[in-house]
């Protein structure tokens, strides 16, 4: 299924011994068709060794670019960076590095529908969030759908004073954790949504809590949604990118001051 982690019914081992045996045995033929149809066909010294080299180097490049083409194939089907990573021993960071912007790349017909949105400008996201290694997965998930210009924030008072600065950018969406120093998600939500300058902002909260108090108290203060935090690394980037799906891509936001 599109986005899924794939499974492989061999080890890790198992499959780079096959893949290594089989790239040895096409180079082997490839190095004797070349010895063969040269006119220097010498058998001795130096001239198989480098010919392997040679056609080493440019299998190597070969399958640079199947992988490249694999990759594009997985995006359109659904994966993202954290399973292109995994299918390749690569972190999420890995697979973006080695194969940076493709989810840009389409070699359609101008008449197909990209996997990116294009919007007339970068849309605004304020993240309230004090954990540093969820915040780094929010902002690759939410960059990962288009052009994102990300403020992030540790507390409910950085928040307010971010939002109330003269001449502050009005966010498009704010992102809200709920357990946070000084401030908490559960007051600034309440601050928010009581003032006339603030309250037409979508607030997504996004926390670990499932606690029923906890979602009851955020939709009694006006919440535009709550979503639980998943565990799996693959499912969060999913939640966030629904959520940035929806009220970036889908709903109409209102308009700005």
């Amino acid at each position: 299924m599109p986005g899924k982690n794939f499974v492989l019914r061999s080890t890790s081992e198992e499959t780079a011994a096959i893949a290594e045996a089989a790239v040895a045995r096409l180079a082997g033929r490839l190095v004797l068709q070349l010895l063969e149809e040269s006119a220097d066909s010498a058998t001795g010294g130096t001239a198989p060794a480098l010919s392997t080299l040679h056609i080493l180097d440019h299998l190597q490049r070969a399958a640079e670019r199947l992988q490249h083409r694999a990759a594009i194939t997985a995006a359109r089907a659904g994966a993202g960076y954290p399973q292109l990573g995994s299918a390749c021993g690569l972190t999420r960071q890995g697979a973006r590095r080695r194969w940076p912007g493709i989810f840009d790349h389409s070699d359609e017909a101008p008449t197909e529908t990209l996997i990116m949105t294009s919007p007339d400008r970068a849309f605004d996201v304020l993240l309230v969030e004090d954990d540093a290694a969820d915040a780094i997965l929010i902002e690759e998930a939410l960059t990962e759908r288009g052009a994102r210009n990300l403020v992030q924030v540790t507390d409910g008072i950085a928040a307010l004073e971010h939002l109330r600065a003269p001449g502050a950018v009005r966010p498009d969406l704010i992102v809200l954790d709920l357990n946070m120093p000084r401030m908490n998600g559960r007051d600034l939500l309440r601050v928010l949504k009581t003032d006339e300058d603030l309250r037409t902002i979508p607030v997504v909260v996004l926390t670990t809590s499932a606690a029923p108090d906890d979602v009851n108290g955020a939709y009694s203060s006006h919440a535009n949604a709550y979503v639980t935090k998943p565990v799996n690394l693959a499912e969060f980037e999913q939640a966030v990118q629904s959520i940035d799906a929806f009220y970036l891509d889908t709903a109409t936001r209102p308009p700005r001051n």
